[in-house]
């Protein structure tokens, strides 16, 4: 019986998984109210009944996805364990699929703002980013001998701002703006908060 749980148990993970990985191309693609429920389940290879299987509506399988970008990103950066030549190689990945990547998550920002309950879980899982950018700004201080020159909560907020933004202009211009910008850009704020802390040290 523990077995057969276990069978079922993975097998609806792997429903859930595909629901949400066919979500997130077509949230890119179509927008989430131009996608439909049976689109996202068609594209994933079950019925309606799947779906509905997995989560209560469109908007539940939103926060999931939200949940799911977060968590993985999370956890890929960790694995890492601050190798940096693994960390610029991640990011020159998902630069490479920067422009669905950016599509989507501005989907989820827009379908946010019009409904309050998604707007606080959206708010939420940006905490949860900023908390992991504030980590890393953290361990790059305390390498350097220094204490951080403001909250910590505002510098990982700025380095989040401006990782948005920087990839906005990638997208735009892929040409005239490189794979690694971001991590180009938060080191040069991290070497001049460096500094700031030095100089009032």
């Amino acid at each position: 019986m523990a077995t057969e749980r276990m069978t079922r148990d993975q097998s609806r993970a792997l429903t859930r998984a595909r629901l949400i990985d066919a979500a997130a191309e077509l949230f890119a693609e179509k927008g989430v109210n131009g996608a439909s429920v049976e689109q996202i389940a068609e594209r994933a290879g079950y019925s309606r009944g799947a779906f509905y299987g997995n989560f209560a509506d469109k908007d539940d399988l939103v926060l999931a996805l939200l949940e799911h970008r977060t968590r993985t990103e999370f956890d890929e950066v960790g694995a890492m364990n601050g190798d940096q030549e693994a960390f610029r190689a991640w990011h020159r990945g998902r630069a490479a699929n920067v422009q669905a990547w950016l599509a989507l998550r501005t989907e989820l920002w827009l379908h946010a703002l019009r409904d309050e309950r998604l707007r606080a879980e959206l708010a939420d899982r940006e905490l949860f980013a900023r908390g992991a950018i504030a980590g890393g700004i953290d361990d790059a201080l305390t390498r350097a001998g220094v204490r951080p020159p403001a909250d910590l909560g505002f510098l990982a907020l700025i380095a989040h701002a401006l990782e948005d933004g920087l990839l906005i202009q990638r997208v735009i211009n892929p040409e005239g703006v490189s794979d690694e910008v971001v991590l180009d850009a938060v080191d040069l704020l991290c070497r001049s908060w460096i500094a700031l802390a030095q100089r009032e040290g």
